[in-house]
């Protein structure tokens, strides 16, 4: 048996003035977005903001649906919009937050495990790293320069080839 050690590595900003400018505006989208979230039954409203290569910023929310699978997270809205105005402009960067209407996140809003897939997608198309940062509505801001950081062990192409068996 072999154990392997997997590392990641997270920045922490203890407020929003601490980020670098170009991560203070793309989180300034994130936030305006959430005036798009449909969420009348989570009533948990998610905002994301892409930057592109050719720095548009694309903003999207969360959509939800009373039928639950139909509906939509921010980050996929955000970057399948972006990819479908602009399909061969890279992704530099995601930005996302979130507020709920009864109580505060005080936490950065992490993506969930379908947007982890479709970011990993997202960079494995463009062959480079997408910058993700998140924030709740209060607390520390963080940050990570890949999807490996927060999807170590990501579901790949390779994986979907088929190969013939001896």
């Amino acid at each position: 048996m072999n154990i392997r050690k997997i590392q990641i590595q997270i920045e922490e900003y203890d407020d929003a003035g601490s980020l670098g400018k170009a991560d203070l505006s793309l989180l300034t989208h994130a936030q305006k977005a959430l005036s798009g979230s449909y969420a009348p039954y989570s009533e948990f409203h998610v905002g994301a903001a892409v930057l592109l290569e050719n720095g548009k910023i694309i903003q999207g929310s969360n959509q939800e649906n009373a039928a639950y699978p139909s509906g939509l997270c921010a980050e996929r809205v955000a970057i399948f919009h972006a990819q479908s105005i602009y399909p061969d402009v890279k992704v530099k960067a995601i930005a996302i937050t979130a507020e709920a209407e009864h109580f505060i996140t005080k936490s950065p809003v992490t993506p969930c495990g379908a947007c982890r897939q479709v970011i990993a997608e997202t960079e494995n198309r463009q062959n480079g790293k997408i910058r993700i940062i998140m924030k709740g509505q209060e607390g520390i801001i963080q940050a990570v320069n890949g999807i490996e950081h927060l999807l170590p062990l990501v579901f790949q192409e390779e994986k979907l080839k088929k190969s013939k068996r001896s």
